[in-house]
C-alpha cells in the first residue's frame, strides 16, 4: 500500500475514535455523576529515510538526518475526574461529593462497587440504595418514623 495513504488512514481512524468519544461525553451530559472521556494517542513507528550522520557528499554530512512517521493509534482512554457542577434535586437523600472520593456500594455478589451517583432511595427495609437497589457501604438505615433528614 502507499505509505501516505496507509498514514492518513490511521489518522482517520484515531479521529473516529475520537468523534466516537465525544459523541459518548455528549450523550451523557445530563447523566448524573457522569465523568467524560478522552483519547490518548501514540506515535506508530517511524521509518528512518538518511541517518544522522550520513556524508551527503565526500566532504560532508547530513546533521539530523530524516525520519518518516507511520501514523498514529488511539491506545487508551482516559476518564476526566474534574469536578461538575452542582444541582439542586429537592430529594433529601441525593448527595454531592465536593473534591475527590467515591460512594461505597455492596454489589448482590458480595464486590465492594464505587461510584459518584449520588442519587439515593430507602428500600422497603429503610436501608438507603442506589437507583439500582445497591447498598450503601457502610449500612445506613433510616427508621421508619423519621420525619425528616437534617444535614
Amino acid at each position: 500500500m502507499i505509505r501516505a495513504l496507509w498514514t492518513a488512514s490511521t489518522g482517520m481512524e484515531a479521529q473516529q475514535m475520537n468523534i466516537d468519544i465525544i459523541a459518548h461525553n455528549l450523550a451523557n451530559v445530563n447523566t448524573t455523576g457522569f465523568k467524560r472521556s478522552r483519547a490518548d494517542y501514540q506515535d506508530l513507528l517511524y521509518q528512518e529515510m538518511k541517518s544522522a550522520g550520513a556524508s551527503s557528499s565526500p566532504s560532508t554530512m547530513v546533521p539530523t538526518g530524516i525520519q518518516v512517521g507511520q501514523g498514529v493509534r488511539t491506545v487508551s482512554t482516559e476518564k476526566v475526574f474534574s469536578q461538575g457542577n452542582f444541582k439542586q434535586s429537592g430529594n433529601p437523600l441525593d448527595l454531592a461529593i465536593e473534591g475527590d472520593g467515591f460512594f461505597q456500594i455492596a454489589k448482590p455478589d458480595g464486590l465492594t462497587a464505587y461510584t459518584r451517583t449520588g442519587e439515593f432511595k430507602v428500600d422497603s427495609e429503610g436501608r438507603l440504595v442506589t437507583s439500582d437497589g445497591y447498598l450503601v457501604e457502610p449500612q445506613i438505615t433510616i427508621p421508619a418514623d423519621a420525619h425528616s433528614l437534617e444535614h
